[in-house]
């Protein structure tokens, strides 16, 4: 037993285990690490150009982020169910820097679904009251329609003011962290 077990550490102590080391951007706030992107995550930005990309990274070299885009599509069948299919795919280049702003993360509060609630239930109880106030005076609240009238205010500013990502500049920043091995062999 035992010179199976010498036998078989002889073997494997010549292998190697070889792996490829990825980079990695790490997203900051006020020094503190967020967020970390690296090979096979996905990534919302917007680029300092203005567009607006929802990727897959499939690598981050040389302080330049790969990302490849996929367009999906849904096809019916013959069957009368749909199928998604890829169209297409894009792939992309960016140097870090060129990232102006990065989607809200999954854990936070989503602030648009709520002003967009606000919104919608603002203007339906305003427009109730009015039909209220058309039809029946006697049971109209004033106070109803101002208070729905400054919810869906609010509703409104908040849309607009909302959504926007995490810009980087004073609170946020994007830190480039090179860690793989770029020597040849």
């Amino acid at each position: 037993m035992n010179r199976i077990l010498f036998f078989t550490i002889f073997l494997l102590a010549g292998y190697q285990a070889i792996a490829q080391s990825s980079d990695v951007l790490l997203l900051k706030r006020h020094k503190k690490t967020i967020k970390r992107y690296f090979a096979g995550s996905n990534i919302d930005i917007t680029t300092t150009t203005g567009a607006y990309i929802s990727a897959e990274i499939e690598k981050i070299k040389s302080d330049t982020i790969f990302l490849k885009q996929y367009v999906v599509q849904r096809i019916p069948t013959n069957l009368g169910v749909f199928v998604l299919d890829t169209v297409t795919t894009y792939h992309y280049k960016y140097h870090y820097n060129q990232v102006q702003a990065i989607g809200k993360t999954g854990r936070r509060f989503n602030l648009s679904a709520s002003a967009a609630s606000l919104l919608g239930g603002g203007v339906l109880l305003t427009v109730a009251s009015g039909v209220v106030f058309l039809v029946d005076r006697d049971n109209f609240s004033p106070g109803l329609m101002i208070a729905s009238a400054s919810l869906a205010a609010v509703g409104y500013v908040l849309a607009k003011t909302g959504g926007k990502g995490m810009i980087m500049g004073r609170k946020y920043s994007l830190v480039y962290l090179g860690v793989s091995d770029n020597r040849k062999l």
